[in-house]
C-alpha cells in the first residue's frame, strides 16, 4: 500500500489521486471519480472535493493509498 503524506488537516480526493499518481491530471481524476471507480474507506465516492483525512484509504482497481499526516518539520 502506498502512502500520501499531507501537511494540512485534509486533502481533497481529486488532489490525492493526482499526488499518489493514480491519476495523471485533474481531468482524469474527475473522470475516475464520476465513473464510480474510486473507493474511499470501502465506499464508492463520487465527489472529487470529498475531504480525505489521515487514516483514510483510497482504492482504485488493485491500487490502494493511505493518507498520512506529515508533521511540519519547522
Amino acid at each position: 500500500m502506498q502512502s500520501v503524506y499531507i501537511r494540512d488537516e485534509f486533502i481533497k480526493l481529486g488532489q490525492a489521486l493526482k499526488l499518489s499518481g493514480l491519476a495523471d491530471s485533474g481531468v482524469e481524476a474527475k473522470e475516475l471519480i464520476c465513473e464510480g471507480k474510486v473507493f474511499l474507506n470501502g465506499e464508492t465516492e463520487c465527489r472529487r472535493g470529498k475531504k480525505c483525512y489521515p487514516g483514510d484509504i483510497i482504492k482504485l482497481g488493485h491500487e490502494e493509498v493511505i493518507i498520512e499526516s506529515k508533521e511540519n518539520d519547522h
